[in-house]
């Protein structure tokens, strides 16, 4: 195994706006290293395999891509269309839903690679935009790429113009966010079935089918329409998910696979899952303290970071800490939770000026703080909550758990992120046995290998070299998760990015490599 060190772009931390095409703000610290080398994707031959979709998709018609406010106009050169396809992929002939699909062509015919299919992450973010704002001069791709791919994106079943989500939101306002004993427990796991039973009546079956594997069996549907015998595609993020069960089950439509701050694959359980989360907004915090330690830009004018954070835990869990006005504390109330969720939010980032400004606030009561709500995303519990079984048995499996993530991250307790997605589970709609086949929750990822044994059983067919590229602190897709998905493929190299943030592909040196990846360049 080779490694490469590219250099840094960024002596300090900064951030970043806010991307058009909803990207992650990021902040790089030193430099990059790749624990692999980054190879070329394979030229392997389309071979028809257990995993090739069933149905012949109807073709796409093609036209000018509609206004998408508040957003600019899409890029004059996209196209937009709808892909039908099958609500149950198991049931081909049944119900179909509408895929909102866009593409930009590739703008030198004579370079054409072919096709570089993209999804944003989330779940519940609307991946056409890529290709809709594809030449955008921020955001979008380099015209090397534009000139080798047609950029081709969808928003994913039933997210943005794809339908959309419909559940009864007036329930949703009712569920504890944070369960402070067993009665209340209960009631989130109840109020969670009764606002999934709302989603599957305002949605219909498309509600118990947003499923990654039937987002991947879409895109393939997707590919069928374009008339490509093989795609590349980089995912970021939850998209790394569809790209992973992708490969599962079509490696023979591969032509390279790029995963930008991975998501751990298989089913790796509520606690693994909460605990390994949890743990990496804990080593970002450490990377605070140490920053101030030298930086003269945090707030907290000579006192340590570390005990100021102990005594506004104590102060919240006590029931005394206040927000903070402009002529001192207010008499609104911060609890513990509400501390968790403003640290994670500013460790994500790590701008530790901001940071530690709140948290100088927070501790003398002067100040503004803005605090945020914590709660599961929808699009997170139709996707999520059937991808994975983070089901937790009760009120006192749930508080072992906690304790022993409290353990694994005695700076922030929890994230808040992993904890609502958790949380969003209990009650909800069961895990989906991917193509009709039980998958036990052991933590465990089955690898991939030449003939590749995936969901649905047998699908033969040989996978490119793929590259993983991951931050080495990530609040969102820890490096763990990165590595596990690393591993699962028979070729894989991972390039890590020695930073704290997500989205790598936002940074100038990932981006580079990723291109040069996906172009074959090496």
């Amino acid at each position: 195994m080779s490694t490469r060190v590219l250099p840094n772009p960024h002596p300090r931390p900064h951030s970043q706006r806010r991307p058009v095409v909803r990207r992650r703000a990021l902040s790089v610290l030193l430099a990059l290293s790749a624990s692999a080398a980054v190879v070329a994707p394979g030229a392997a031959v389309a071979q028809e395999g257990a995993g090739a979709t069933a149905v012949a998709p109807p073709p796409i018609r093609w036209g000018a891509c509609p206004a998408n406010p508040p957003m600019p106009d899409p890029s004059p050169r996209a196209q937009c269309g709808t892909l039908r396809v099958p609500v149950d992929w198991a049931n081909p002939q049944g119900p179909k839903t509408s895929v909102f699909v866009a593409r930009y062509r590739a703008t030198e015919p004579g370079k054409r690679v072919g096709v570089l299919m993209t999804n944003p992450g989330g779940p519940g973010n609307p991946g056409a935009d890529a290709a809709m704002y594809a030449d955008d001069p921020y955001d979008g791709y380099t015209p090397e790429m534009l000139q080798r791919f047609d950029i081709v994106s969808f928003d994913p079943r039933g997210i943005g113009r794809s339908e959309g989500i419909r559940c009864d939101e007036s329930i949703a306002g009712k569920i504890p966010s944070r369960p402070r004993d067993a009665a209340e427990f209960e009631r989130l796991r109840t109020l969670n079935g009764q606002l999934a039973e709302s989603c599957l009546r305002q949605m219909g079956p498309l509600a118990a089918h947003m499923d990654t594997e039937s987002v991947a069996r879409d895109m393939d549907a997707l590919r069928a329409a374009v008339g490509e015998q093989r795609i590349s595609f980089l995912g970021h993020s939850y998209g790394t998910s569809i790209g992973e069960r992708y490969a599962r089950l079509f490696p023979q439509r591969l032509r390279a696979l790029a995963l930008d701050s991975a998501v751990a694959p298989g089913r790796v359980g509520a606690e693994r899952f909460l605990t390994e989360g949890s743990a990496a907004v804990d080593d970002i915090f450490e990377k605070l303290l140490a920053l101030c330690e030298k930086d003269t830009s945090c707030a907290l004018k000579g006192q340590r970071l570390i005990d100021v954070t102990r005594e506004l835990f104590a102060r919240a869990d006590a029931g005394t800490l206040r927000a903070p006005g402009t002529d001192g504390p207010t008499q609104e109330k911060i609890d513990a939770d509400q501390l968790v969720d403003h640290l994670y939010g500013a460790l994500r980032r790590l701008d530790p000026e901001t940071a530690t400004r709140d948290l100088a606030a927070l501790h003398s009561g002067t100040g503004e703080v803005h605090l945020g709500d914590s709660g599961p995303e929808r699009a997170w519990q139709l996707v999520l909550c059937r991808d994975d079984d983070l089901r937790i048995r009760d009120w006192a499996e749930y508080r072992a758990i906690r304790e022993r993530v409290a353990k694994a991250a005695p700076y922030v307790r929890y994230s808040s992120q992993a904890l609502d997605m958790v949380l969003g589970c209990q009650g909800w709609m069961p895990p989906k046995a991917p193509s009709g086949k039980a998958e036990a929750p052991s933590g465990k990822a089955k690898g991939l290998s030449g003939n590749v044994e995936g969901l649905s059983g047998k699908a033969k067919g040989t996978l490119p070299p793929v590259l993983v590229v991951n931050a080495t602190h990530d609040a969102a897709t820890p490096l763990a998760g990165a590595r596990r998905m690393a591993a699962v493929f028979p070729k894989a190299s991972l390039l890590t990015v020695d930073t704290v943030g997500h989205w790598m592909y936002a940074l100038p040196e990932p981006k580079r490599a990723i291109n040069a990846y996906l172009s074959g360049r090496g």
